[in-house]
């Protein structure tokens, strides 16, 4: 595996837990996982995203938000979390549709929008063609903008990779997210590197007290154990 599209491919799809929403008491297995990830590159297809596109997404951790991430960069898309940059499509929670309008390709999740013209994340990916997207891009090629720098699959996938090694991730651990998206590191550390040891992303949400094996984040964490986010290397 070299690719963040490597990571939702057909040989990772499993019942083990991928993703566990703590708020939802909701568990995504990986073929649960890997199959929305290729339903939501679909549908972005659809909306007109192809090979260097870029994709806007909300920092939130909501199980559409990292779906979309993968199923973009399954296209060879490039992703920010920035929703005011330059993007050909934004996906954003319904409560920020009104927020978004400026001629782009608007996509909210958590409910019916509004304006006829927005995109309704859950009624378009799970009516998707649930088949793995054929583009397989680059190691080479860029997939995040952040921190006023484009960072490539390789980029992510070898820093996730030393993440893994150095804090001895493996398929029985789970990790918190408890940093922003807008992050890199935090994108590396608290999702790629979980996925990539074949664990679960956990995401916290206001739940009180550990509720993962490590965290991924800064400052003090209920988990007995912390990634740092200047673990990650580039």
């Amino acid at each position: 595996m070299t690719t963040l599209a490597d990571l939702v491919g057909r040989d990772r799809r499993s019942d083990r837990p991928a993703l566990r929403i703590v708020d939802r008491d909701r568990t995504h297995t990986y073929h649960d996982f890997c199959t929305t990830a290729w339903k939501a590159a679909h549908a972005l297809r659809h909306l007109g995203v192809h090979e260097g596109s870029r994709v806007a997404l909300s920092p939130d951790p909501a199980p559409q938000v990292l779906s979309t991430l993968f199923g973009a960069a399954s296209l060879g898309a490039q992703l920010t979390f920035d929703v005011a940059a330059e993007s050909r499509v934004v996906v954003v929670p319904v409560d920020r549709e009104s927020e978004v309008d400026d001629g782009r390709s608007v996509v909210v999740y958590g409910g019916a929008p509004a304006a006829a013209t927005t995109t309704h994340w859950e009624e378009v990916v799970w009516s998707e063609n649930p088949a793995m997207w054929p583009t397989t891009p680059s190691p080479s090629d860029p997939v995040l903008d952040a921190d006023g720098r484009s960072f490539t699959h390789g980029d992510l996938y070898a820093g996730a990779g030393t993440v893994v090694a150095d804090a001895g991730l493996d398929d029985e651990m789970s990790v918190a997210l408890r940093a922003s998206l807008a992050d890199p590191q935090a994108v590396v550390a608290g999702v790629i590197a979980p996925l990539l040891a074949g664990g679960t992303v956990v995401v916290p949400g206001g739940a009180e007290g550990g509720v993962a094996d490590v965290a991924a984040g800064d400052g003090a964490v209920p988990e007995r154990r912390r990634i740092g986010l200047d673990a990650v290397s580039w």
